[in-house]
């Protein structure tokens, strides 16, 4: 509870008053005051520009805390008193009411996590350059082979657009946090942002603060724009930001007398957008900028406008110049794939178009919605609505929402043209609330003009179609496992130098962030050095491995492992010793100064047996190498876990997986009953085979060993249930699973479930053996045999 209120309060509020110092400071460079509830929204522009161009170098990086924490105070105190400020609560509103939907998917789930965990793993790769970025900027020197090494080499070194992450690493910081738990808090409040600035916008539209408050809310979250928020898409949410504010500045500036110094706030605007998306931004600039120009010459004559589009393009290009200096850099080698057609990222196919408009009532934006029919009649009237608001803003006058909208609708449709359908993606979540916006103030303008019933019509249909669309998604979240990442994350720190580490399970998240100073790869991750099996394949993505598949000479390279825990794991070699045992992960060690050598491993389980009745045979053939080699024998003892699969009987509410023996789905709500026969009198470790969504509970013997809900994994791994003592014999297992409607993550694609293993809790054992006596080893269960040189 504690990391929750500090990451979802304490982390907002710390940002919001360091954002809102660093606006008033901006204020004074532009000597005209900005409306308050924009203050935030500019003041953030301010907070991106400073850390990025800090973390530029590594000379400069560790400033980046320091120097905006001084730009802050420095706009407060240069501002002092402020007493005089009015402050317009409907804004702040706004922001609050906007923070909430976005935080929502994560914080009604009671822990301090992030959501997008197995759908995408690109969270891992932004923390991952978070870390570097505020401890060495883009410095590559230094770091040893790893997965992390190799993660920042293929980002960091190509001119990645890194904008988006130094306010993270800044914030989290700040509060004392892992950025990891701030990442959901950092993207809310990014909306939050984009919300206070969308109601600024409608301010020359829309004559009721309540009600500009309303449409500004449900325009910051379009179907596509919070689906990608869940999706760990935060470059979307800081390029959403970003428009919204560039076109609030610049129209306003069309409103008044434009002085060099009044162009410092879209000068930093425009320099945060460079940062987010690099040169790419140009393409939401420009359909900004060219007519705010054009409307600028009309207005105070050409040569007032020449002269302040001058005086922004220098000031701009300073302020942009680690971006300038990387984005040749970042476009060379990645045009062809921002541009290819082939390429769908993590797409299945190239999205529709139509979900510019905002409403897309399903779990995962990369489907159709079920009911089709509904969805257009609801995208038709979004679209009619927006015509309508459209006219009314230029009935008005309202130059910057018009700007706002044209070029959110511009931008998307000519990088969904030009680029890749991955890219073309996210563009569209990004202009995205342009429209939707544009929509409220229709309906808006209904009501003004007296035709209450249209209005209301009209509201309740976008409104619903919005939520419709939105809870779908909450409903089928994926959120990462907090207990699981924080105990990596208390590993990473107790590791820090004693690397090379080794991660045998697919976890982007700790190899590329939470174990990074203990120089870690994975089996199946982006690595500098080849980990074979003993049949020298070399695992694909996502896949796992356990430690006895693996070719000896390629594990021994690793001095510390870090292995997730299963009742089908083997133990390492003789020569590790474990250091640390968790609820999910066993740390072994490899000493240093050791003078043991393995000479043969022999492995004796299978991959879904850790340990089997050894042959005699085999146990003859190591014991004649040990001999030859005047070695001894190094044997691990391991008694069988015993296992007990879900039955599916009519009615239970589970299905068979089909070739699974034991496997399971849940149908909805589910339970059922089996047996399990312990062999012996003494304590367990349980688990079950897959994950789960919704709530599991499992009780053995008429003791509730677990009871749980949303423990998600990737495929190839057991979730640990708890101890349990048992006496030897037959022992009833009961399993109920609720899926839930109100709690986050209880829709989608269930997993697998099944079977339920009890593994005896006594620690992995090595006896040595003399090769004389190996004889005595025929038949019984052991995990391996090696022949060690002392």
């Amino acid at each position: 509870m504690t990391a929750l209120l500090v990451c979802w309060i304490l982390f907002p509020i710390v940002m919001t008053a360091v954002s809102l110092g660093c606006g008033l400071l901006l204020e004074q460079l532009a000597n005209r005051r900005m409306p308050s509830g924009l203050l935030p929204a500019a003041g953030f522009a301010v907070v991106l520009v400073a850390g990025h161009v800090a973390t530029a170098w590594d000379a400069t990086a560790e400033l980046a805390v320091p120097l905006v924490l001084a730009l802050a105070a420095a706009g407060v105190a240069v501002s002092w008193p402020l007493r005089e400020r009015a402050i317009d609560w409907w804004g702040v509103a706004v922001g609050c009411g906007v923070f909430a939907v976005f935080a929502a998917p994560v914080v009604l789930s009671g822990e301090a996590t992030f959501a997008g965990y197995i759908k995408l793993d690109d969270t891992a790769t932004w923390l991952a350059m978070t870390d570097r970025l505020m401890e060495h900027g883009r410095d590559l020197g230094g770091l040893a082979p790893s997965s992390y090494e190799a993660t920042l080499d293929v980002n960091l070194r190509v001119g990645y657009p890194v904008g988006a992450f130094p306010p993270l690493g800044i914030g989290a910081k700040l509060v004392g946090e892992d950025p990891a738990w701030v990442f959901q808090p950092y993207q809310a409040l990014l909306a939050a942002y984009t919300g206070m600035a969308l109601y600024v916008l409608t301010a020359r539209v829309i004559d009721s603060r309540p009600l500009r408050a309303a449409v500004a809310v449900i325009a910051t979250q379009p179907s596509l724009l919070f689906a990608y928020s869940l999706w760990g898409g935060v470059k979307e949410l800081a390029a959403a930001w970003a428009i919204a504010l560039l076109a609030a500045l610049a129209g306003a500036l069309l409103h008044e007398r434009v002085t060099a110094w009044s162009l410092f706030p879209i000068a930093f605007a425009s320099a945060a957008l460079l940062a987010v998306l690099s040169f790419g931004g140009v393409v939401w600039l420009a359909p900004v900028l060219v007519p705010a120009v054009v409307l600028l010459a009309r207005a105070q004559g050409a040569g007032m406008a020449a002269a302040a589009a001058a005086a922004f393009v220098v000031v701009t290009a300073l302020l942009a110049i680690p971006t300038l200096q990387q984005a040749e850099v970042f476009l060379r080698p990645a045009s062809g794939t921002l541009t290819s057609a082939t390429d769908l990222g993590n797409l299945i196919e190239p999205i529709s178009r139509l979900q510019l408009f905002g409403i897309w009532p399903v779990g995962d934006f990369r489907f159709d919605p079920k009911d089709l029919p509904a969805t257009y009649v609801l995208i038709g009237v979004v679209a009619l609505s927006a015509l309508g608001g459209i006219a009314w803003a230029w009935q008005r006058r309202a130059w910057e929402l018009l700007l706002y909208v044209f070029a959110s609708v511009a931008g998307a449709l000519v990088i969904t043209a030009i680029g890749s359908p991955w890219v073309g993606a996210k563009a569209l979540a990004t202009g995205a609330p342009a429209i939707l916006l544009a929509a409220g103030v229709g309906a808006s303008a209904l009501l003004m003009r007296g035709r209450r019933a249209e209005a209301a019509v009209l509201g309740l249909l976008i409104v619903g179609g919005v939520a419709w669309s939105n809870a779908l998604a909450y409903h089928e979240v994926n959120l990462a496992p907090r207990d699981r990442h924080a105990e990596l994350e208390q590993i990473g720190n107790e590791i820090a130098g004693e690397g090379p580490t080794l991660m045998t399970e697919y976890e982007p998240y700790g190899v590329r962030h939470f174990l990074r100073a203990g120089d870690p790869e994975g089996v199946s991750e982006l690595r500098r050095r080849p980990i074979p099996l003993r049949d020298g394949r070399v695992l694909d993505k996502l896949e796992v491995a356990d430690v006895d598949q693996l070719a000896l000479d390629g594990l021994l390279v690793y001095r510390t492992l870090v292995l997730r825990r299963s009742p089908v794991s083997s133990r390492p070699p003789s020569i590790y010793r474990r250091v640390r045992s968790g609820r999910f992960y066993d740390v072994w060690q490899r000493p240093v100064d050791s003078e043991r050598s393995v000479i043969q491993h022999l492995s004796i389980g299978d991959a879904g047996h850790a340990a089997a009745p050894a042959q005699c045979a085999r146990v003859r053939r190591i014991a004649r190498t040990a001999r030859r080699a005047n070695a001894r024998l190094a044997v691990a003892r391991r008694p069988p876990a015993v296992a007990a699969g879900l039955p599916t009987p009519p009615g239970s509410g589970w299905t068979a997986v089909p070739n699974v023996p034991g496997g399971v789905y849940p149908n909805g709500d589910a339970r059922t009953t089996t047996e399990i026969t312990v062999p012996r009198t003494g304590d367990y470790d349980a688990y079950v085979a897959g994950s789960y969504r919704g709530r599991l509970r499992v009780a053995i013997g008429g003791r509730e060993v677990s009871s749980r809900r949303h423990e998600l994994s990737h495929a190839g791994v057991y979730e640990p249930l708890g101890p349990v003592q048992l006496p030897r014999g037959k022992h009833v297992v009961e399993i109920e699973y609720d899926k839930g409607t109100l709690p986050p993550g209880g829709g989608g694609i269930e997993s697998a479930l099944g079977p339920i293993v009890l593994a005896p809790a006594s620690a992995q054992a090595v006896e040595r053996v003399s090769p004389e006596v190996a004889g005595s080893l025929c038949g019984q269960s052991l995990d391996w045999i090696e022949a060690v040189a002392l």
